[in-house]
């Protein structure tokens, strides 16, 4: 990435703006508290060196305190540059472990020809890291997932998985053994591109999925991209839904009670408006008990009360 001048008003306006969301994103799911230890998984990519940079921002200014330790798994991938992230980490001051472990084989030799290795090679990159943030007591570990992951994992579930799910900005391990936490939650990609750019970080490459072309991810985030280019606002409003969720308004019955629905209607009579009721079928009608003559009353639109809404659609 070209770099840029690190020192313009445009980029203390970016990243004041990314220190607010990330600020926000910590308070309102109360990610880091007074006294973590925060393990920040950092890759080589430029999600991770932003998500560090930002958090050492805020360890600076925060009204509490707390500790960050930059974490790195070498996968042992071809080609991989051992050096940079030592390198960085060390020029920077950052308090790091750099894991060793060669999984890349593992998932070459898993994996069957033609399919993606992301799956395998992310549970594997996943136990090593949380497994070791609980041998060196961190409290909590930091993922570099931004807004656009969490919106890219929510359609490729419901796309692919059947499922009406995403990443959680904060979450309980399975074993309950560690709190992961994602305080680029409200950040866009496209900002992290261009504070990446203005940061000049030592961005490494995949070299194991990035290698593979048409994954569905891939494909996912093609179209999150289009839609950011032809309504803005589309996506901010997709996250916002995340955040609102109406759980009578779905079809999941472990999540909402629909067998047991009763009715719980008053006593006040309420008279349909309009100019007239026809009946028809009068005996059938009187057999099931209904009314064969209902009554009505006069329609006034000028006087109308707001139209009830019971299940709002396009």
């Amino acid at each position: 990435m070209a770099a840029t001048d690190p020192d313009s008003v445009r980029f203390k306006k970016l990243q004041k703006k990314l220190r607010k969301q990330v600020s926000w994103a910590i308070r309102d799911f109360n990610m880091i508290e007074d006294g973590d230890v925060v393990m920040v998984c950092i890759s080589g990519g430029k999600d991770s060196f932003t998500l560090l940079d930002i958090l050492l921002l805020l360890k600076r200014i925060a009204p509490i305190n707390f500790d960050i330790v930059a974490v790195n798994l070498d996968q042992k991938q071809p080609n991989f540059p051992e050096e940079v992230l030592p390198n960085y980490l060390n020029e920077q001051g950052i308090a790091h472990y750099i894991l060793e472990k060669d999984t890349y084989s593992i998932v070459k030799s898993v994996v069957p020809e033609g399919k993606t290795y992301c799956s395998a090679c992310s549970r594997l990159r996943r136990g090593s890291l949380y497994g070791f943030a609980k041998q060196i007591g961190a409290t909590k570990v930091a993922l570099g997932h931004h807004r656009d992951d969490i919106l890219a994992t929510f359609f490729l579930n419901l796309f692919h998985g059947g499922a009406l799910k995403a990443m959680p900005p904060k979450l309980l391990s399975d074993d309950e053994q560690n709190i992961l936490i994602r305080p680029l939650a409200y950040v866009e990609e496209k900002d992290i591109i261009k504070y990446a750019r203005y940061k000049n970080f030592p961005i490494i490459p995949c070299n194991l999925c990035g290698s593979q072309k048409n994954l569905q991810r891939a494909v996912i985030n093609e179209m999150l991209r289009d839609w950011d280019n032809t309504h803005p606002q589309r996506l901010a409003s997709i996250f916002k839904a995340l955040q609102n969720v109406a759980p009578s308004q779905l079809a999941d019955r472990e999540f909402f009670d629909f067998e047991n629905l009763s009715l719980n209607r008053d006593d006040d009579e309420r008279l349909f408006e309009g100019e007239n009721i026809q009946a028809g079928q009068l005996e059938s009608l009187a057999d099931i008990g209904l009314p064969t003559a209902p009554k009505s009353q006069t329609f006034n639109p000028k006087f109308a009360e707001k139209i009830p809404t019971v299940n709002p659609v396009l």
